[in-house]
Order: C-alpha cells, then structure tokens, then sequence
C-alpha cells in the first residue's frame, strides 16, 4: 500500500512538472506571432475540407475540416500516430513559393508537412497555451514544389492554419 501510494505521488508530481514546462501567455513564444494570430482570428477564413487543393497559397488562415482518422486518408501515415478520439486532416498547396514559411495553428494538434514525398524537418518551433488564437507556429523551408500539409491529434474537428512568409 505504502508503495502504492508513492508511486502515485511520484506521478502526480510528474504530471506537474510536465505541465509547468510549458509556456503559458501570449509573450513566451520565441518571436513575435503577432501577424499569425492575426491571421488565425481573421473573420473572413476560408474554410476548408479535409483534402482539399489550394491552387496558391491563402491571403490569410483557412479554417481546415478535420474528420477521424480513419476517414481523414492523409497522403502519408503522420510520424506521430493519433490518439483514440482525436480527428485528423490535410490541405495541399499546388505552388508555393519558394522560401521559409510559419506554419501555425489555432489549437493544438501535431503537424506533417510533406514535400516531393518526404516529410520535411522544422527549422524552429514556438509554442504556447493560454494564447487566444494560436497555440504554435513552426517554420520550415519550402522549395516551389507543391505541399501538404496534414494534422493529426486535434481534439476539435476544425482548426484554424496560417501558412505566411516568415518575415
């Protein structure tokens, strides 16, 4: 019993340090997100289903319709496998200029993003709760190749994505 009982406050403890590393307030990302989230609260969204072509990149965010996983047929498995009860989706974007990009997201959820087959690396990566509007935004560095963009693990089935230009 004894045992049992500091096992769990071992895990309780965890559980709070876990929580307390991450960045909480609009002011703990790593550079200014203040376009982005702009971009994410916009009102004039285009919104989106899962799958669907962009021909160009958007003016501003889209807001993206998630469906489960199994329904979402995402071009290629995500590198982090979804959790039961989560939804997933995708977009691709036929030109993209080249160049580095801020991929953001209004809630949280993991991030693929696949160029000529492969899933490219982040360049960096910002996040934080307790922001309204964003949750995190990644830079990666896009050639003019065309891209997807797929989502995975959000626990809403929608979800807002700005795609800019870094600055």
């Amino acid at each position: 019993m004894r045992i049992l009982a500091i096992l769990t406050a071992l895990s309780l403890g965890a559980t709070s340090a876990l929580a307390a590393e991450e960045p909480s307030g609009c002011d703990k990302f790593k550079w200014p997100i203040e376009r982005e989230r702009a971009a994410l609260t916009a009102p004039e969204r285009a919104k989106l289903a899962s799958g669907s072509e962009q021909t160009a990149l958007p003016s501003s965010a889209i807001t993206l319709g998630l469906v489960v996983p199994g329904e979402a047929r995402l071009p290629a498995p995500p590198e982090r496998a979804p959790k039961d009860g989560t939804f997933a989706g995708f977009t691709s974007i036929k030109a993209p200029k080249a160049g580095l990009y801020t991929i953001s997201l209004s809630a949280g959820a993991w991030v693929d993003v696949v160029q000529d087959g492969h899933f490219l690396k982040p360049v960096a990566f910002s996040g934080a709760t307790d922001c309204d509007g964003i949750r995190k935004t990644i830079k990666y560095e896009l050639s003019g190749q065309p891209v997807v963009v797929q989502v995975s693990g959000a626990k809403e089935n929608s979800l807002s994505i700005a795609i800019l230009l870094a600055e």
